[in-house]
């Protein structure tokens, strides 16, 4: 049984001295299960699901040959297409190698095997593993799931998430454009008593100012010119549901103080109607712009801040969640390259890098465009950084070997840091060196601890400091 904290993982291989090097190397990350052959590997898939298979190509009855190996793979995939394999051989043949990566392997390590690589390869396909499930069951559903991340701030998102999706507090969802604010309001829909009822969304910006107050309270017949029937609002038709109001910074003033009177009341009044009607709606809001500097100008209204704003959920933009961009990138590719029949696609080095270099001014929405399009673009099953529109990184220069040294330490140990929010202590245990030494290193390359600037955090919640 796989557990979250320790994901399972199936080795198939009959070479004892390897088994031994892998239980002792991975045994206290992973559930593991063994296998020597292809019978016993199809055996314990029966028994578990496990998000990766580390899998020889030269399996008994025909060790000299990868024919078992790759037949394998396909059985594999064919019974959970989310599950990652990943080739350990002795076979370096580069005929074995993209044979493998053809038939839907997603990386080929040759033996002897480096478990500190095996290690790095291992984490990104459980991670992509458990996203690709989660895709797979979101697909069953009308909803779908808060933006996926294993940095603290989107941990943070999702714990938020459950905490307030047991209530029927306002929500006020703050991020730049392209974040997922829609995705996590669904989320808290999703996740609460409201999930039979109907999610409604409503962008304020997209609605001329006239229009507003009737779209969202509704009208009587003759309310104004062309209210030809009595109609119901946005409000109403989220009875017993949510109402999503996206870019609520954009309402205007004499809209602002009736939804300030709906969400003390819970009651509306349509446009030239008399009578008062109790709506049991839930609200959730989201906006991009900077409402504090709105409260200061007098184009939003400081009560109606506080009373949207219970709980407020900040989503941070891509650029600031370290390897998430990484392990983001590898889940759309598995599912835009399963959409468009292309199994066995992956990203390069290169790609990777570009990626990590980017500063994505259209967050997560940029990236599954940049990677639909190069799964639908390339013509080759690797995808490279200007297959997604991007620059690769400039390889190092400089006048000795020193100095491309430092640029490449320089540019790993920056990363390390932003991956850690700048704390010392984990990013020298990832980078296997001591904390003192991490500082002397700091110093000499002339960089600070905290890669992200000393602003104020984009996550940031009342409730949760």
């Amino acid at each position: 049984m796989e557990s979250p904290e320790k994901p399972a993982v199936l080795i198939v291989d009959d070479d004892e001295a390897l088994l031994t090097q892998l239980r002792w190397s991975l045994g206290d990350d992973y559930t593991l299960g063994l296998a020597s052959d292809r019978v016993g590997a199809l055996a314990a898939l029966e028994k578990a699901c496990p998000s990766a298979v580390l899998l020889d190509l030269g399996l008994p009855p025909a060790p000299a040959s990868p024919s078992e190996g790759l037949a394998l793979i396909g059985e594999i995939l064919r019974r959970d297409p989310a599950t990652r394999v990943i080739v350990l051989s002795g076979q370096t043949a580069p005929d074995p190698a993209a044979r493998a990566v053809g038939t839907g392997a997603c990386d080929f390590l040759a033996k002897p095997v480096d478990t500190e690589e095996l290690r790095v390869l291992l984490r990104r396909a459980c991670r992509v593993a458990r996203w690709e499930r989660e895709f797979r069951t979101e697909c069953t559903r009308p909803s779908v799931e808060v933006p996926p991340g294993d940095g603290t701030g989107m941990q943070v998102v999702a714990a938020t998430v459950r905490k307030v999706a047991a209530s029927d507090a306002p929500v006020l969802i703050l991020g730049e454009s392209g974040t997922g604010k829609e995705m996590t309001a669904r989320a808290i829909h999703e996740s609460g008593r409201r999930r039979g009822g109907p999610f409604v969304a409503i962008n304020c910006s997209a609605i001329p100012e006239t229009l507003i107050e009737s779209e969202l309270f509704g009208h009587e017949k003759g309310a104004f010119t062309g209210a030809h029937q009595q109609r119901r609002g946005r409000i109403e038709s989220a009875a017993g549901g949510t109402l999503f109001l996206d870019e609520i910074g954009d309402v205007p003033l004499p809209v602002q103080v009736k939804l300030l009177r709906f969400l003390q009341e819970q009651s509306i009044q349509r446009v030239g109607g008399r009578g008062e009607l109790f709506v049991d709606t839930r609200v959730i809001a989201a906006t991009n712009a900077d409402l504090q500097r709105g409260m200061r100008e007098g184009t939003f209204r400081e009560d109606f801040f506080y009373r949207l704003a219970v709980v407020q959920i900040g989503l941070p933009p891509l650029r600031e969640r370290g390897e998430d961009v990484v392990t983001l990138a590898h889940g759309f590719l598995e599912r835009f390259a399963t959409e468009q029949g292309r199994r066995g696609l992956r990203l390069s080095e290169t790609a990777e890098e570009a990626l990590r270099g980017h500063t994505w001014p259209g967050n997560i929405r940029e990236l599954q465009n940049r990677v639909r399009r190069a799964v639908i673009m390339s013509e080759s099953r690797r995808i490279d950084a200007a297959d997604l529109e991007l620059t690769a990184p400039a390889t190092p220069t400089g006048t000795s070997l020193r100095d491309a040294r430092d640029t490449l330490e320089r540019d790993l140990i920056r990363r390390c840091l932003e991956k850690h929010a700048g704390r010392i202590a984990p990013a020298a245990a990832e980078l296997g060196i001591s904390r003192p030494a991490l500082y002397e290193r700091l110093e000499r390359l002339g960089l600070s601890r905290n890669p992200m600037g000393s602003g104020r955090s984009m996550f940031h919640s009342p409730e949760l400091t």
